[in-house]
């Protein structure tokens, strides 16, 4: 501006100044800004020109929505430092910018622990409060979900003795899938429905594809009991099956029929039910959907294989 000029500032440490730092105003005595040896105290001592507006403003080419602090560091030789990383890196390029060594040494170090505890955990785990939360989790997601029903206290019946350690084996296999699979599979935990004990759901692009129900009623000689099982073989082998669902732009008909089991082939049959069971039954359901996936693998390993048709001249 045509009326700023060049001027040197030298004065009793009691006098004020007018600093207008980056068009934020500041007041300040020339005792704090020359208290001790940093780029301000050259500014303010006679060794160096600053620039003046025609007010009388001195003109400080900087960000001034730190001077504040830096002023309050001058004064009293310490201060309470920004919470977050962001302000601290603002602040500490400011105390360089004056060559504040000991308030960019604090912030540096600030920094550094806050960089320490800022750890961002690998793998997180939504807990289920509503139906209307979880049908937004499944349909929003773009990945499988496997859904983990476990609320011990729908129970009716006493539990049989290894029922509470199959309850917490589920637990435990939980979470070592969703440490394991986290990156290709959203895992979800519901503890707050009333209608199952213990339940593993599986979906795909936002569809229920298989489902393990862990429990069934065993009945003793004077009373009913509730029984809970790990079926560990079965709940990996849908894990795997539904990352068949993954990266996937449009429905595949032919993997959704592979891969879905009939309504009445739904839940886990129990050790004291199989043995009773038709194995034929069994059997029959196992071989097809055996030969399903069988037959999805190996119409894309066909496409695969054959060549594309020459393009007309």
């Amino acid at each position: 501006m045509s009326g700023d000029q060049r001027t040197m500032i030298k004065g009793c440490p009691s006098q004020y100044v007018k600093l207008n730092v980056g068009g934020t105003l500041y007041y300040a005595t020339i005792g704090t800004l020359t208290k001790y040896d940093n780029m301000l105290k050259a500014m303010f001592s006679g060794r160096m020109e600053v620039l003046t507006d025609a007010e009388g403003w001195i003109l400080v080419d900087r960000c001034g929505k730190h001077f504040g602090t830096v002023l309050n560091y001058l004064r009293d030789g310490s201060v309470t430092l920004p919470d977050t990383a962001r302000e601290l890196a603002e602040l500490y390029t400011e105390a360089k910018y004056y060559c504040i060594q000991e308030l960019g040494e604090a912030c540096d170090s600030a920094l550094k622990k806050m960089t320490d505890r800022d750890v961002h955990p690998i793998c997180r785990i939504p807990l289920i409060t509503s139906n209307r939360e979880e049908q937004q989790l499944i349909s929003q997601s773009n990945k499988p979900v496997v859904k983990l029903l476990i609320n011990r206290h729908n129970n009716k019946y006493s539990y049989t003795s290894a029922s509470d350690d199959n309850m917490l084996k589920n637990l435990e296999m939980f979470d070592k899938l969703s440490l394991r699979f986290s990156h290709r599979v959203l895992f979800i935990k519901d503890v707050t429905a009333t209608n199952e004990i213990c339940m593993w759901t599986f979906y795909g692009r936002g569809q229920k594809v298989a489902e393990v129900c862990c429990t069934s009623i065993v009945y003793a000689t004077d009373k009913k009991h509730t029984k809970v099982e790990c079926p560990e073989a079965r709940i990996y082998e849908e894990t795997l099956n539904i990352m068949l669902y993954e990266d996937c732009d449009s429905p595949d008909a032919e993997l959704m029929q592979a891969t879905a089991r009939r309504p009445g082939a739904f839940g886990y049959t129990s050790d004291d039910e199989e043995q009773t069971a038709g194995a034929g039954a069994g059997a029959g359901t196992g071989a097809r959907s055996k030969h399903g996936l069988e037959r999805l693998r190996s119409n894309k390993q066909v496409a695969r294989a054959t060549p594309a048709p020459p393009q007309p001249l």
